[in-house]
Formats: C-alpha cells, sequence, structure tokens
C-alpha cells in the first residue's frame, strides 16, 4: 500500500525499548486498531509501524478520507492503553532520542542537555524529530543530525 507524501504523521518515543515479545504483541493491537479506524464512517487508510523497538509511527494518507478530532482521540485512547498496559511513556515530548553506537539511546531531557554540553552529543550526532507532521516530512527530517534538528535551536548555545 503506498501513501501519498503528504500523508499525516505522529511519532509516538517510547521512554525504554520494546521487547520482542512486546513488539509484536503490539504490532498485532495497532494492525487491529487501523485495520478498522474510521472518521466519520468512512475507512481511514492508515498504517502503524514500530520502528527501532523505540517509535510507533503512525500515517493516514487523507487523500481517501480526512482524519477528525474523533478519530484522532480514538488513536490516543488505543497508544494510552499501550502506555499503561506495558508500563510505557509515549507522551513525554520531554523524551530525547540519539543514535550512539548504531544503537537508539532515550533519556530526558536534563540528561540530554548535560551530554550535549560535555560534548557527548555533537553537531553531527544524529536525534529524532518527533515533531515530523508529514511522511515527506518523516522521511527526510526524521532522523538527522543534530546541527540540522529543533534540538540545535533549543541546545546549541551549550556549544
Amino acid at each position: 500500500m503506498s501513501f501519498s507524501p503528504q500523508s499525516r504523521v505522529w511519532v509516538y518515543q517510547s521512554n525504554r525499548e520494546f521487547t520482542t515479545s512486546e513488539v509484536a504483541e503490539i504490532q498485532e493491537k495497532l494492525d487491529a486498531f487501523t485495520a478498522q479506524w474510521q472518521a466519520h464512517g468512512h475507512q481511514l487508510k492508515a498504517k502503524a509501524e514500530i520502528i527501532h523497538n523505540f517509535f510507533i509511527v503512525i500515517t493516514v494518507d487523507e487523500t481517501a478520507s480526512n482524519v477528525t478530532g474523533c478519530s484522532i482521540d480514538a488513536s490516543v485512547r488505543v497508544l494510552k492503553e499501550i502506555e499503561e498496559k506495558y508500563n510505557l511513556d509515549l507522551f513525554n515530548r520531554f523524551n530525547m532520542a540519539y543514535i550512539a553506537d548504531g544503537k537508539v539511546v532515550t533519556l530526558n531531557k536534563e540528561d540530554f542537555e548535560t551530554l550535549v554540553s560535555i560534548k557527548k552529543i555533537t553537531p553531527d550526532t544524529i536525534v529524532f524529530n518527533n515533531t515530523v507532521q508529514t511522511l515527506e516530512e518523516f522521511e527526510t527530517k526524521w532522523q538527522v543530525p543534530f546541527a540540522q534538528s529543533w534540538h540545535n535551536t533549543v541546545f546549541s548555545h551549550l556549544f
């Protein structure tokens, strides 16, 4: 199934890595949800993926049907259920993620700031921009060097 580059995207980052069994269970729940996800009685063209065992990415192609407030609320409810069942934190936007030694690392804003200040995170460190809103942005601006991210605006005074 192909999605328009303008498809809407929501990225939810976990505060910890999902286990292999959690990935399978969560993906099954997400697949069941997107298969029946509707807006005003119209089936949404949607998919949900788990990436790097840390991120849940939901994509909706609005060329078929537009997402509504109620349908977004339904997706949030499913994510809240996942969060509760697996003792995760998916909604804390102050959790930061970056790549070190080929692995995703997540930490809170204060610890991230410390690593920037002691130069463990450099302008070239790949960070995750979970504020992307379209599939095109996701594909081109989600994983970017620190220097090209919003993180640079917030934390660059530390360099």
